[in-house]
């Protein structure tokens, strides 16, 4: 008998590495398709309406941070991060039903909403921390985070390292623990090294001053309507 469950758990385990395998793989063979297409931003403005009715029209998320800021995402990290959940690499429950090629589509559709969120106006209503450790998470954030984030937040689009500024506190804060935790399956493993031992008071010091930092100036082409000038598509803007 012992020897007959011995059996069974080596074959459960045997299965968890192929399926997770399979999952990884599919996920990587997606974002690799995708990221050699053309996009469609009207599609991608279409597909939008759905992501909306949690990030906001704007795409600038819940200040409380129960939806993330995406306006202005790189779209190589849209891309990834959407390829991860609907291949189950990253834990997201909420998002599964948005994120099924049934919704958004194929690596096609990944790219064409990819493209239209990375092209809306930054978000510069952010949701801050207590502001009480500042110091500290500055101190932090130039020693552990700026090589790969950037200096000031702006991320690395090749590298698929996301754009933090603009980004409300209680989420940046929430994904730290969750990626410390072992919660977050598609964490970068360069940054679990920093930050599996930082508890939870330096990480609330590092997301207070993520959520802090300016707002880069570049112009997006939806900030060009603002202008005058001719897009070929108009930002969603609906009123409830």
């Amino acid at each position: 008998m012992k020897k007959q469950l011995s059996s069974f758990w080596l074959f459960a385990l045997f299965c968890s590495f192929i399926f997770s395998g399979i999952a990884f793989a599919s996920s990587q063979d997606e974002i690799n398709d995708a990221m050699k297409l053309t996009p469609n931003i009207e599609n991608g403005k279409k597909t939008y309406e759905l992501c909306a009715s949690c990030h906001a029209d704007n795409g600038w998320g819940k200040e409380d941070g129960s939806f993330p800021a995406i306006a202005g995402q790189h779209r190589s990290v849209i891309i990834k991060q959407l390829a991860d959940i609907r291949a189950r690499n990253r834990d997201n429950p909420t998002m599964y039903p948005f994120a099924g090629n049934d919704v958004i589509g194929g690596a096609q559709g990944l790219e064409d909403v990819a493209e239209y969120i990375s092209q809306l106006p930054k978000n510069t209503v952010v949701g801050q921390g207590d502001g009480t450790q500042l110091a500290k998470g500055t101190k932090m954030f130039k020693q552990m985070c700026s090589a790969c984030h950037g200096d000031k937040g702006q991320g690395n689009a090749q590298a698929f390292f996301p754009r933090i500024q603009g980004q409300h506190y209680a989420y940046l804060l929430r994904q730290l623990q969750w990626m410390r935790d072992g919660r977050r399956k598609n964490a970068n493993p360069a940054m679990l090294a920093i930050i599996k031992n930082m508890d939870d008071e330096t990480l609330s010091a590092v997301a207070d001053y993520v959520s802090r930092i300016e707002v880069d100036s570049s112009v997006s082409a939806i900030e060009k309507v603002a202008k005058g000038e001719t897009l070929a598509f108009e930002p969603l803007n609906r009123s409830f």
